[in-house]
């Protein structure tokens, strides 16, 4: 998926002041870790530093298990570089048939603010009497204020920018009385910052319905990590597939590159078939390129995005027959005309 990204920006070579890209790859992942026993190099954060963007690929095998894939590589990077804020979009495109009757691209048009550091993925715990009887497990969810307040703010001044100015912060405060408190007061606190953003707090579990039942309720959701990982995929599905959705792991300060990765993973059932969707991945690079104020040159990717989906050139996640590369192909065909 990532030659796929990579072919586009280069047909936007040039296309704006600042448009210019030199690209490494570098062979960390799975089979670096079957040769190696590790995902990543020793250095490999100050290897990464030196870059302005990192675009992330799907990673996996069926050699190597999730959990280590996860903390091995994406969560080395996203957690060494405190990229505290995980973006995912999800826009139901036309000509992209969505799995809810009657809806169209004017009813699925939202973003999800996860929290990306903390929560259920701290990664604190342990495990008691290992293979024996009795055997246990602890996973130790942590919240902290600024890490809310961060990611809060970051949301809300999202919405200030959309035309619904309204945000949904998502919690489970009646079966998590300390977490998710914690959570909800300082989403009320940093909510007085915004009076021009309308905003409610809505559980879970009634937001997993909501989206199902009314999508076009929802502009821009704000949520834990877990919440929001989960809430993600749905929304991805709601966009027609997650090979649709893409996402960016931000350094809200700057010091740090930001990453951009497509939000699904490995599909073992496709692979090397060469139908797998590369939209998520060409819309991850679009993030980037907002975030690396080429915004003129993002806005002529989303486009051409969205003319080979209304043309009709779609993979079979989402009812079409093209290759991968008849979709990459068709977007950089839109991209130069």
């Amino acid at each position: 998926m990532c030659a796929v990204a990579l072919r586009v920006l280069s047909e936007l070579e040039g296309a704006e002041d600042g448009a210019h890209f030199e690209t490494h790859s570098l062979p960390w992942g799975s089979e670096h870790y079957l040769n190696t026993g590790r995902m990543l190099p020793p250095l490999a954060l100050e290897t990464l530093a030196g870059f302005d963007a990192i675009l992330f690929g799907a990673v996996g095998s069926r050699e190597v298990p999730d959990h280590v894939t996860l903390w091995g590589l994406r969560l080395a990077i996203v957690q060494g570089f405190d990229l505290g804020v995980s973006l995912r979009p999800a826009q139901l495109l036309p000509g992209v048939r969505g799995p809810l009757a009657g809806r169209g691209p004017e009813d699925v048009d939202l973003v999800v603010v996860r929290e990306n550091t903390e929560g259920e993925y701290s990664g604190i715990g342990g495990f008691t009497r290992r293979g024996l009887p009795g055997e246990a497990a602890v996973q130790t969810t942590i919240y902290s204020h600024d890490g809310i307040a961060r990611t809060a703010r970051f949301a809300f001044e999202l919405a200030r920018t959309r035309p619904a100015r309204h945000l949904t912060s998502i919690t489970k405060s009646n079966a998590s009385p300390h977490a998710s408190v914690l959570w909800d007061e300082v989403v009320a606190k940093v909510a007085t910052e915004f009076p021009d953003v309308g905003w409610e707090s809505v559980l879970v579990d009634a937001a997993a319905a909501r989206l199902v039942l009314a999508p076009q309720d929802f502009d821009v959701l704000v949520a834990s990590n877990l919440h929001g990982d989960i809430l993600s995929d749905l929304t991805g599905a709601l966009a027609g597939s997650l090979g649709m959705a893409p996402s960016a792991n931000l350094s809200l300060d700057g010091s740090r590159p930001s990453m951009y990765e497509p939000v699904h993973g490995s599909a073992f059932d496709i692979a090397g078939t060469g139908v797998a969707n590369p939209v998520g991945m060409v819309l991850s690079a679009a993030l980037m390129l907002d975030d690396l104020d080429l915004r003129d040159s993002a806005e002529r990717v989303r486009r051409a995005v969205a003319s080979a989906c209304a043309d009709g050139v779609l993979t079979p996640d989402v009812g079409g027959s093209a290759t991968t590369g008849e979709v990459a192909d068709a977007i950089v065909r839109a991209l130069s005309s």
